[in-house]
């Protein structure tokens, strides 16, 4: 079985479940250069959810790195995203800027559904 796209949308991977390692597992695959910032990431869930006797660190966690999957797991939607960063970051036109910024909206609206995650809780 590949892990090339049969489309240009096509995602490389399955939306993994929203566990830490499946997360890393993903994260291997479609971003390892990621995976150090995963696992300090991960490593700081861990220390703040004991210090604050709660799971809602490690659900941060797990909703963020879902979300980044998602967007990583599509290729040229991943390229789109960091095309239209880097124009909003350099650009003095408003109106380019707002399309950018609306754009990169769909984007993440897409990757939180795919991701199973609401906006606002990752």
């Amino acid at each position: 079985m590949s892990s090339r796209p049969d489309q240009p949308h096509d995602p490389v991977t399955p939306q993994p479940a929203a566990t830490p390692e499946a997360l890393r597992a993903a994260v291997a695959q479609v971003a390892p250069g990621s995976l150090a910032a995963f696992d300090a990431e991960r490593a700081e869930a861990v220390r703040q959810a004991r210090a604050e006797v709660s799971a809602a660190p490690l659900r941060s966690f797990t909703g963020q790195w879902s979300v980044n999957v998602a967007i990583a797991r599509h290729p040229a939607r991943a390229a789109r995203l960091r095309e239209l960063e880097a124009l909003v970051a350099q650009t003095d036109d408003l109106v380019q800027a707002r399309e950018a910024a609306a754009e990169i909206g769909r984007i993440l609206d897409a990757a939180f559904a795919e991701a199973g995650v609401r906006r606002g809780s990752a």
